[in-house]
């Protein structure tokens, strides 16, 4: 009985200890979107939304997954790209104090919605998968907000004929629940 107590002791510790370094909310922002590589092209403005999770491994070191909606592409005379994603960056936050971090991972996009068929008159059409480099920095206030600011550096073209990589600027602010 005695082993048993201790152990469940150590139990709710443990997990009362480490739920404390997990973090759970959802964000919104703004993008400054523009494709590389190309010609012509502006930034195009639209939004990014969803929902994040994490965990503090030490006080200096976490790391954070989000799954975001995000609106990316382009604009040029005649028009604009128009390229939704869902993104899954996966970043790695180091504390430079208990608030402020630097962040840097790899981001996946997945397609859901774009015009490249009809920019390009059927000639080329989207990749369905998006490979990026993140990097960024973030501020987290003790009463559950939370702002950061990213760059997203594409490592593969977004269409199936032509260059082009995304390059996306995002702001963002979220609320933690956790």
């Amino acid at each position: 009985m005695k082993k048993l107590s201790l152990l469940i002791l150590v139990i709710v510790f443990s997990v009362q200890s480490f739920s404390q370094g997990l973090d759970f909310g959802i964000k919104a922002g703004v993008n400054f979107a523009n494709i590389t590589d190309a010609t012509g092209l502006t930034n195009k403005t639209g939004f990014v939304v969803g929902v994040f999770a994490g965990v503090k491994l030490n006080d200096k070191l976490g790391v954070q997954g989000d799954l975001l909606y995000s609106q990316q592409g382009a604009e040029f005379d005649a028009g604009e790209i128009d390229l939704n994603y869902v993104i899954i960056p996966i970043v790695i936050k180091y504390y430079i104090t208990e608030s402020l971090n630097l962040q840097a991972g790899p981001q996946f996009g997945f397609v859901v919605d774009d015009n490249i068929k009809e920019v390009f008159n059927g000639i080329s059409e989207a990749e369905s998968f998006d490979l990026s480099a993140v990097i960024g920095a973030g501020f987290e206030f003790p009463f559950g907000i939370r702002v950061s600011g990213r760059y997203n550096i594409g490592l593969t073209d977004i269409m199936k004929l032509g260059d082009g990589k995304n390059a996306v600027a995002t702001v963002a602010v979220g609320y933690s629940f956790l």
